[in-house]
């Protein structure tokens, strides 16, 4: 085998292991974001129509929430939106529409003592899907409900899905760091 055939048999080799190496690493990162973001990696590659540009999206949501210094309620705290959680709960019996609308509020207070910016919904959501990408879903479910009854278009039974939804959410955000992971 002459120099020149080496060489270029020596290039083909590293070529093709670069390839292996950028397959098998845009994989892991493909399968570690899968398990971190659940049905939320699924929804993000829906929204952008391409996975690269949904792992960008992805990984762009976590750095920003990593820098957010977002943390868990102190017990009295916790004690406090739950006994808030109950009162809201109970108002449902009576008012549901109300009920609804107390029920967004509180969630919106509790994402706040936590350390979420408090900006518009979509950002607020894709905050809350970094370390909630399941029950994310239950929020936006509850808000859609929560708009189409401001609108005078929601039924007593939405307004009971609603309420559903955001208890998920309220109880995994509510829970603390030691509860929050082995309850759902």
């Amino acid at each position: 085998m002459d120099t020149t055939t080496a060489i270029a048999l020596t290039i083909i080799v590293v070529a093709a292991l670069g390839v292996l190496a950028f397959v098998y690493f845009t994989d892991q990162k493909t399968k570690r974001l899968r398990s971190r973001f659940g049905p939320e990696y699924s929804r993000a590659v829906e929204q952008t129509g391409n996975r690269r540009r949904a792992e960008e999206s992805l990984e762009r949501r976590a750095k920003r929430v990593e820098a957010l210094h977002i943390h868990p309620l102190k017990a009295d705290e916790r004690k406090r939106y739950a006994g808030s959680w109950q009162r809201v709960q109970a108002e449902f019996v009576d008012n549901p529409k109300s009920a609804v609308t107390h029920a967004d509020e509180l969630l919106g207070e509790v994402m706040a003592a936590q350390g979420y910016p408090m900006s518009d919904f979509e950002q607020r959501s894709a905050d809350l899907s970094v370390e909630h990408p399941v029950v994310v879903q239950n929020y936006r479910a509850a808000r859609d409900i929560a708009l189409k009854h401001r609108k005078g278009e929601a039924n007593t039974e939405d307004l009971r899905q609603a309420m559903i939804h955001y208890r998920t959410l309220f109880e995994e955000l509510v829970a603390g760091p030691e509860l929050a992971h082995t309850t759902h």
